[in-house]
């Protein structure tokens, strides 16, 4: 930001009627405005202050403009709730394996008022807003932080036309393609240009949030962000009964775990803000503030929503094509899903539902899917049955049994890579709060599960490309 950063020194001169909405004029300016002259922002300010009605529907400035609105204003801007007196009955897969602190978060998430059904899925832990693993349907909203930080989160396995032994036997050319052909987190971006369709969509122009995050989403396709998401090469085990249209048999294959990079981040954290300050909740429930689909706001987040999904999409093809293409690879199938998102769905009884998946996979019948386990244990490749009782869904991966922070601080970089070197895998990158051993047993969770899903096939990870500590 530079000379253009914005700092309390240049406000002194402009009253504000609290320190909060002082610091919150800050924070929008130096994140929102980053290249807008310091005179120019103070201007901006100042116009908000004395004209709150005219930003309520801003786009970024609307935040501040509610706060400044008098009482009696405001009370037409939003509503207050209270909490059902009792959590609504929700299905719970692998009881014994999820901690009672996820539960908890589920129970406050069935006590909304426009909370209908709702399950946890067999890897579910502790998150923010709804668990990790959490499904929850409610009818005309959609709740921001129930869908989550990362829209449109994903997998994509990509099955080679090569046999597995290639993956053992050109492991270096593995590595050094994944260094050359994939980025990770927040700084920086790909060596060369990325063109998909997905840069012109018409849904950048459709606020002012979303064409000031173009520039990045243009500058991040085909990459990848930071924690739990991989670009990893391995090998592939397919039923000989699978029905994904090829034969039984070990395959070289591709699997990507990424989302929708700053764009989703950007759009979650704005629309969580315009959320809770239109509809008010008491306590551990304030971040599950919901927006009706009949409001624009609410239609406003769904297309912004819809649009991170599709990045987050693209972001995959581009990683895989990227790859296949610098080594010459042909594929014969690709399996994907997202989860961290929320679609339309009818019930059994013909009601149109808003189902939230965090952390939790689409397993309507005959929809496939592919849930990861660690480094060093395999990813099942699967298949849907329809289970109304998880609402259609399955777990999306292992699940993590340690915090990040945890697994810091029980964990050494050395421990794990002296384990991967055993089992020969190949990693670069890398953290401690990703080490084999801060995930649940994916052998488990899918015995918990079989009701949910079929299995199609098993993946291995032999050269595995993380973001570094």
């Amino acid at each position: 930001m530079g000379k253009h950063k914005l700092i309390l020194q240049d406000m002194k001169g402009i009253h504000f009627p609290s320190d909060v909405i002082r610091s919150l004029a800050l924070n929008i300016m130096n994140r929102h405005f980053k290249h807008t002259p310091i005179e120019e922002k103070l201007n901006q300010i100042t116009d908000v202050l004395e004209h709150p009605e005219n930003y309520r529907d801003h786009e970024l400035l609307g935040i501040i403009a509610l706060k400044l609105l008098s009482k009696e204003s405001t009370e037409a801007l939003y509503e207050a709730y209270d909490l059902d007196e009792l959590p609504k009955p929700f299905e719970v897969f692998g009881h014994k394996h999820i901690e009672r602190n996820a539960l908890q978060q589920m129970e406050v998430a069935m006590r909304l008022p426009v909370a209908v059904k709702g399950a946890v899925m067999p890897d579910a832990h502790h998150g923010f807003g709804l668990p990790i693993g959490g499904v929850l349907a409610t009818e005309n909203a959609v709740i921001p932080y129930g869908v989550g930080m990362d829209i449109g989160c994903r997998m994509a396995l990509t099955i080679l036309d090569l046999p597995g032994s290639h993956v053992l036997h050109h492991d270096y050319v593995l590595k050094k393609a994944l260094g050359d052909y994939t980025h990770f987190g927040n700084d920086g971006g790909l060596d060369f240009r990325q063109e998909h369709e997905i840069l012109d969509h018409p849904g950048f122009q459709n606020t002012e949030l979303l064409r000031k995050l173009h520039g990045k989403a243009v500058r991040q396709l085909g990459t990848s962000g930071s924690g739990n998401h991989f670009v990893e090469f391995g090998t592939v085990e397919l039923n000989l009964e699978n029905t994904l249209g090829i034969p039984g048999g070990v395959y070289a294959a591709l699997l990507s775990h990424s989302g929708s990079r700053s764009l989703g981040a950007n759009i979650a954290q704005h629309y969580t803000h315009v959320a809770m300050a239109k509809c008010k909740l008491p306590g551990a429930a304030k971040s599950l503030a919901w927006l009706t689909l009949d409001s624009d706001e609410g239609q406003a987040y769904w297309h912004a929503m819809q649009l991170a999904g599709e990045y987050a999409k693209a972001c995959h093809d581009q990683i895989h094509r990227n790859l296949c293409r610098a080594l010459g690879f042909q594929t014969l199938v690709t399996v994907e899903n997202h989860h961290n998102f929320a679609w339309k769905e009818l019930d059994e009884d013909g009601r149109e539902l808003v189902v939230h998946r965090k952390g939790a996979t689409p397993a309507q019948e005959g929809v496939y899917g592919i849930l990861p386990g660690s480094m060093l244990s395999p990813g099942y490749i699967v298949r849907g049955r329809g289970n109304a009782l998880s609402i259609n869904s399955a777990a999306h991966g292992a699940g993590r049994k340690m915090s990040r922070q945890k697994a810091k601080d029980s964990i050494t970089m050395s421990s794990v890579k002296k384990m991967l070197q055993a089992e020969k895998v190949t990693l670069i990158g890398g953290s401690p709060e990703e080490a084999p051993g801060a995930y649940k047993d994916i052998d488990t969770i899918m015995k918990s599960q079989g009701t949910l899903v079929s299995i199609e096939g098993k993946f291995y990870p032999r050269v595995v490309r993380m973001a570094k500590d």
